[in-house]
């Protein structure tokens, strides 16, 4: 139904005329193709599906999460510091935001006063972890990443996030009021004497805490620029819908006739469904910047033919067997995929089918390396580790067609004569 008015949209923002393409409209429409993008990926709505899985995962993540940002930071002394933080959050809920800021600090007292034992202990860092992966998740997606980090990776760089982010986050703020608080900056910043001071602190700490989300956490490498349009884009957004949304919970005197005094829980869930929203948005606009090639198609199915594959796949074993031959460092496919521009996914799709053919590996650290030596890598087994995948009994058998299946067979054969005596060594180094 919305096909053809989408497809116009796109045409006029991605396809203009060479005679508008030096003039103003070229400005006007690189920013509007961001624009663009970040509504059809909303409207397509798998973000709001993640934010939807994020929002249901919170709920049984903030008191464990809470309870070890707490535990954290009563080693440093900053424990009383986690409330005020935490209410920043729950601020646009008004007067429901202070009740349910209490009930979770209560919640989490109650977890630090409780002996746990093994399997308590064991199920509220599973709960954390898991809530932590769900993120990166979410994230990977933002990125078209559709490989996760490793258990060994994920074992030291969760615990990062779990120790290092609650104590950076409280002194941030510490940090950041207590400069607001100096007379000088007041004084310079032109709001000495203003009756009702603008508090900074609290939005350059979520445009920080958007900023390291999104250069940690996906895995694959983000550039910090990038990742801080994304975060000052997030960051803005998320204060803006905050200010709107704790006038709406104001004016909302129905939501309070109804649920009574329940009237907290749809408010709170909503609000960390809008939450989520903005934060993945702002991943998303991460992605865009840093590969402006993915506007037009966004997440959608990207269109490629047997020919591209082969080439790809050329390519990468090509530059994989180039630098082991070197010996260079091995090949992340995040890098990969930039040296190629082509999308991650693409090229994961194609790794994953010389893999699955015993030509490439993924070592530890999660880099590539070839699986075997050069030398008996002939040029004809990774075009067959694309042309012929492994068997699969879900993949469907057609009838013979005797003439057809002869044409077919005979332009195979065809291709593998004319390689089938060159190894990859002899490709990368013809003269050695």
């Amino acid at each position: 139904m919305f096909r053809t008015p989408h497809l116009k949209v796109e045409r006029l923002l991605f396809d203009l005329p060479e005679t508008v393409r030096g003039s103003i409209l070229r400005w006007v429409a690189v920013p509007l193709r961001y624009v663009y993008a970040l509504l059809r990926d909303f409207v397509r709505g798998d973000l709001g599906l993640r934010a939807m899985s994020l929002v249901y995962s919170t709920l049984f993540a903030i008191v464990p999460v809470a309870a070890v940002a707490f535990a954290v930071l009563k080693a440093f002394g900053y424990h009383r510091e986690l409330e005020p933080v935490l209410l920043e959050f729950l601020r646009p809920l008004g007067a429901h935001g202070v009740e349910l800021d209490a009930k979770i600090m209560l919640f989490v007292e109650n977890v630090q006063g409780t002996i746990l034992g093994t399997i308590g202990f064991l199920f509220l860092l599973f709960t954390v972890v898991s809530m932590i992966q769900k993120v990166e998740e979410a994230l990977n997606f933002t990125w078209h990443v559709d490989r996760p980090r490793s258990l060994a990776r994920r074992a030291s760089e969760y615990l990062v996030v779990m120790i290092v982010g609650p104590v950076v986050a409280v002194l941030a703020m510490a940090l950041l009021a207590s400069v607001e608080a100096n007379a000088m900056v007041a004084k310079l910043s032109g709001l000495a004497g203003v009756g009702r001071r603008t508090h900074l602190a609290p939005y350059l700490l979520t445009i920080g805490s958007f900023w390291f989300l999104y250069a940690y956490m996906p895995n694959t490498r983000v550039r910090l620029g990038p990742s801080f349009v994304g975060a000052l884009f997030g960051g803005a957004l998320w204060a803006m819908v905050g200010a709107l949304f704790a006038r709406i919970v104001v004016y909302s005197a129905q939501t309070a006739a109804i649920y009574a005094g329940f009237a907290v829980v749809p408010l709170f869930l909503l609000w960390l469904y809008v939450s989520w929203v903005i934060v993945l948005l702002g991943a998303q606009l991460s992605f865009y910047v840093q590969h402006p090639e993915h506007l037009r198609t966004g997440h959608g199915e990207i269109p490629m033919t047997g020919a591209l594959r082969e080439r790809i796949a050329m390519a990468a074993m090509f530059l994989i067997g180039e630098r082991f031959l070197d010996n260079g460092r091995r090949w992340a496919i995040s890098e990969l995929a930039d040296r190629l521009d082509v999308p991650a996914t693409v090229l994961g799709e194609v790794v994953s089918a010389l893999e699955a053919h015993g030509l490439l590996l993924t070592a530890e650290d999660e880099t590539i390396a070839p699986a075997r030596d050069l030398g008996t890598i002939p040029l004809v087994s990774i075009l067959d580790a694309i042309r012929h995948e492994l068997p699969d009994p879900r993949r469907p058998q057609p009838q013979a067609v005797p003439a057809a299946d002869a044409a077919s067979q005979l332009a195979d054969e065809s291709l593998r004569a004319a390689m089938s005596t060159r190894t990859l060594r002899e490709l990368i180094r013809p003269d050695s």
